[in-house]
C-alpha cells in the first residue's frame, strides 16, 4: 500500500525513480544539442570543460545532499536556507529560484518547438508549444506514479540514442584509422584558461540536478535515497556529459564551426546517414519532453512549499487534489506560463534563468557550514561540511558573476521586486515569514 506523507503527498518514488527524474530535468541529450557552443568557448577542449564541471558540480551536489538529509521536506534550496540560515533569506532564496524553475519548463518547450519548427514548417509553432504544455500537464496533474512510468520509457530510448550516437562516433573513428585515444580534447588549443571558460558555459548542463530533491515528501526513506540519488544524478550525468564531448570532439576537432548551434545534427548524418540524423532529432525532441515533466513537477511542489508556508496565498499554493494528491493548481499555473514562449525566442528566455539557479547553489553551500557551525559534533565532517561547501560556494560564485550583463539585470530586478514583498509580508523586516506548517514523517 502507498504511504502517505501528512502534508498530504504521497510517497511513491525510490532510488531508480528519483535518480531517473534527475536524469530526465538534466536533459543528458543536451551535450550533443549544445557541443558546438561549448567546443568554441572552450577552444577545442569540450571534454576537459565538461570534467572540471562536473567536480564543481559534485561540491554542490553533496551539500545539497547533506541538507536534504537534514531536512527531509519539499521545497529544496527554499526550505534548506530558511531553516539553516534565516526565513527572510530563505524566501529570497525561494524567490530567485523561481525565476528559474518557473521559467525553465517554458524555454524546455520552446527549444523543442523550435526543433520541430524547422522540420515541419507548415505547422504554426504555436501548436507545437501548446501541445508540449496539455500532454506534460495533464501526465503529472495525475500524479508521479504516471509521470515516472512515462519517464522510464523516456530516458531509456534517450539514453539509448546517446549510446547509439557514441558507438557510431567510435566505428567512425576506427573506420578512418584516426586514434582513439587524446589530450586534446581535455586541453584543447588554447590551454587551461580556455578549458576553465568552457567549463563556466557546461556547468549550465547540470542545471537542474537538484531538482529531485523538491520530491522529497514523495520518496520512500528519503533521508537515504535523496542524498544518494543527487550525488548520483550529478556523478551520472557528468559521466556521460565527459564521454560524449570526448568522442565527438575527436570527430570535429577545432575552436570554432560556422554551423556551432546546429553543429551536432550534422555529425549524425556524418556518422549514421540521414536515417539515423531523423532519429537522433527526434531524441532531442524527447530529451526536451522529459525535461519538461522532471521541470513541470519540480515548480509545483515549490509552489506547494511556498504555499503551504504562507508565503505565497495558502488557498491557492497550498492546495493538494483530493483525488489525485498532486498540487493541480500549481501544475495548471505553470502548464499556463509555458504558453508564453509562443511570444517569446530561445535567446530572449535563456538569457534569465541561471541567475536564480547560482544564487541557490551558492546559499545552500553556505547553509551547510552554518549548520556545522550550529551544531558541532564528532558525527561532523569538516571536510564534508566547511571544506567541500565553501569550494563549492566559491564555484558557484564564481558562474553567477560570468553570466551576460542582461542576465544579471534581470536577475537582480527579480530579486529586487522579490525584496519589495518580502518588506511587505514581514512589515518593514520586523516579522518572519510564515514557518514551516510542519515536517514529514
Amino acid at each position: 500500500m502507498t504511504a502517505q506523507t501528512a502534508s498530504g503527498l504521497r510517497k511513491t518514488l525510490g532510488m531508480r525513480s528519483a535518480v531517473l527524474f534527475g536524469l530526465a530535468y538534466m536533459t543528458p541529450i543536451i551535450v550533443l544539442g549544445i557541443f558546438g557552443v561549448i567546443a568554441e568557448r572552450s577552444q577545442g577542449g569540450s571534454a576537459g570543460a565538461y570534467l572540471l564541471a562536473t567536480v564543481a558540480m559534485l561540491f554542490t551536489a553533496q551539500s545539497y545532499g547533506l541538507m536534504a538529509r537534514h531536512y527531509p521536506v519539499a521545497g529544496s534550496a527554499y526550505t534548506y536556507v530558511r531553516k539553516a540560515l534565516d526565513a527572510r533569506i530563505g524566501f529570497i532564496v525561494g524567490w530567485a529560484i523561481l525565476l528559474d524553475y518557473l521559467f525553465l519548463p517554458l524555454v524546455i518547450w520552446l527549444i523543442g518547438g523550435s526543433y520541430l519548427q524547422g522540420q515541419f514548417a507548415a505547422v504554426p509553432f504555436w501548436v507545437w508549444i501548446v501541445s508540449f504544455a496539455v500532454i506534460t500537464t495533464a501526465l503529472n496533474l495525475v500524479g508521479l506514479k504516471v509521470a515516472d512510468r512515462a519517464n522510464l520509457v523516456l530516458m531509456v530510448f534517450q539514453l539509448l540514442i546517446l549510446a547509439i550516437f557514441v558507438a557510431l562516433t567510435v566505428a567512425h573513428l576506427v573506420g578512418h584509422a584516426q586514434s582513439l585515444l587524446s589530450l586534446g580534447p581535455f586541453v584543447g588549443d588554447s590551454g587551461f584558461s580556455a578549458v576553465v571558460a568552457g567549463a563556466a558555459v557546461a556547468a549550465y548542463s547540470f542545471l537542474g540536478f537538484d531538482a529531485v530533491s523538491t520530491l522529497t515528501e514523495e520518496t520512500h526513506d528519503a533521508a537515504r535515497t535523496i542524498p544518494r540519488a543527487i550525488l548520483l544524478i550529478a556523478f551520472i550525468g557528468g559521466a556521460i556529459f565527459v564521454a560524449v564531448a570526448y568522442v565527438v570532439t575527436l570527430v570535429a576537432p577545432g575552436s570554432y564551426f560556422p554551423d556551432a548551434d546546429s553543429l551536432s545534427e550534422g555529425i549524425a548524418k556524418t556518422i549514421g546517414g540521414n536515417l539515423f540524423g531523423a532519429i537522433f532529432l527526434a531524441a532531442l525532441i524527447i530529451g526536451q519532453f522529459t525535461s519538461g515533466l522532471a521541470a513541470q513537477a519540480a515548480v509545483s511542489r515549490l509552489l506547494y512549499a511556498m504555499g503551504r508556508d504562507g508565503v505565497l496565498p495558502r488557498c491557492v499554493f497550498g492546495m493538494v487534489s483530493a483525488k489525485f494528491r498532486t498540487p493541480v493548481v500549481n501544475i495548471v499555473l505553470t502548464g499556463a506560463v509555458g504558453l508564453i514562449a509562443i511570444l517569446l525566442s530561445v535567446a530572449t528566455s535563456t538569457s534569465f534563468i541561471n541567475f536564480g539557479a547560482f544564487t541557490a547553489f551558492t546559499l545552500v553551500n553556505v547553509s551547510v557550514v552554518v549548520y556545522f557551525l550550529r551544531n558541532r559534533s564528532d558525527r561532523l565532517s569538516r571536510w564534508r561540511y566547511v571544506v567541500l561547501p565553501v569550494m563549492g560556494a566559491a564555484v558557484d560564485v564564481y558562474l553567477l558573476t560570468h553570466l551576460e550583463l542582461d542576465a544579471l539585470i534581470i536577475g537582480l530586478s527579480w530579486a529586487g521586486i522579490g525584496f519589495l514583498y518580502l518588506l511587505w509580508l514581514t512589515r518593514g523586516l520586523t516579522r518572519q515569514p510564515p514557518d514551516l506548517v510542519g515536517l514529514a514523517q
